[in-house]
């Protein structure tokens, strides 16, 4: 937790905030520590840069699940455009 901390320019209390609001829900390690992905660092941050703005803190966590929804909408509805099924990759995404 302390190193995804230092890593999103956070502390552990946001961190854990944000698992709260249902944003990011890391994966525990046998020991129980909290394990967080990439994305989850990102998502972290993305919210973080909101509520640095003057955002609250549940108004920025519900922006960024609408970005992200917003983003797979988006992605979905070009590969139904490009006649690809849904999930399937495109030539520029691999």
């Amino acid at each position: 937790m302390g190193r995804a901390a230092e890593m999103t320019g956070t502390t552990a209390g946001f961190l854990r905030t944000l698992g709260e609001h249902g944003l990011i829900t890391p994966l525990r390690s046998d020991g129980g520590h909290r394990r967080f992905s990439r994305y989850q660092l990102r998502i972290a941050m993305r919210a973080r840069d909101l509520v640095d703005q003057g955002t609250a803190t549940d108004a920025a966590c519900r922006i960024v699940i609408l970005e992200d929804q917003l983003e797979e909408a988006l992605r979905i509805n070009e590969q139904l455009r490009e006649g690809r099924p849904n999930g399937q990759p495109s030539a520029a995404d691999t």
